[in-house]
């Protein structure tokens, strides 16, 4: 664990005894932590059209966002902001000339479930699910909430061209493709470095969890 790593736990901890918010890196860096190289940050708002139900569009691909996503936080355990995120998944579906829906699950946190809910939504039977801190995984609804199609776990790996290419492929699966899985980096000393602050990112997203609240459509504004 390096200084780094541990000067943005201590951080993330103090905002937690003083009853901060905002994310955990935001928190570390005085509210000024950087997007990644490249990358233009940009105001997302996310309004609440209603209750969510499934959709009849075999052309769409819903994505479905943990309860913390947008709100709570605004940007992935390594700075990507929540903006470019969605940004890049939408725009790879629609490169493949289909459309994207989004869903805010509330009830869990986990982010093989909200993937499996939003499988479930979609018109194409396919969803994709994100958690606050970038975990994303493609769905489908036929497939045990544990089995996917492709999962992507170490969120400090994805940066936005993954996010864009992950759309690409949750679209040709709509497609009734069967396309070549995302390529992820491989740095066995991701988790070792950022475990701590995945969990502390966890513990503050269990926060925004209400497993009384049904899942909800949005309409997304990216500015």
């Amino acid at each position: 664990m390096n200084e780094e790593l541990i000067r943005r736990i201590v951080a993330e901890v103090v905002a937690e005894v003083l009853g901060g918010s905002g994310n955990a890196v935001a928190s570390a860096e005085g509210g000024k932590a950087p997007a990644p190289a490249g990358v233009v940050p940009r105001k997302l708002r996310l309004v609440e059209l209603g209750p969510a139900s499934k959709g009849t569009n075999v052309r769409e691909v819903v994505i479905g966002l943990s309860p913390g996503f947008g709100v709570g936080f605004d940007k992935t355990i390594v700075g990507v902001p929540h903006s470019e995120v969605l940004r890049q998944l939408m725009a790879g579906i629609e490169e493949e000339g289909l459309s994207a829906r989004i869903v805010k699950v509330y009830h869990t946190c986990d982010v093989a479930f909200i993937g499996k809910i939003a499988a479930n939504m979609s018109g194409s039977g396919i969803g994709v699910g994100i958690l606050s801190r970038g975990t994303c995984v493609i769905h489908h609804k036929d497939l045990p909430p544990l089995g996917n199609l492709e999962l992507f776990p170490q969120s400090p790996l994805l940066d936005a061209e993954t996010y864009r290419a992950i759309g690409r492929n949750a679209a040709k699966y709509a497609k009734g493709e069967n396309p070549v899985p995302v390529p992820t980096k491989n740095d066995p000393m991701a988790r070792p470095r950022y475990q701590g602050l995945a969990a502390l990112l966890h513990n503050k997203e269990m926060r925004f969890v209400d497993k009384g609240k049904a899942p909800v459509e949005l309409r997304v504004e990216i500015e």
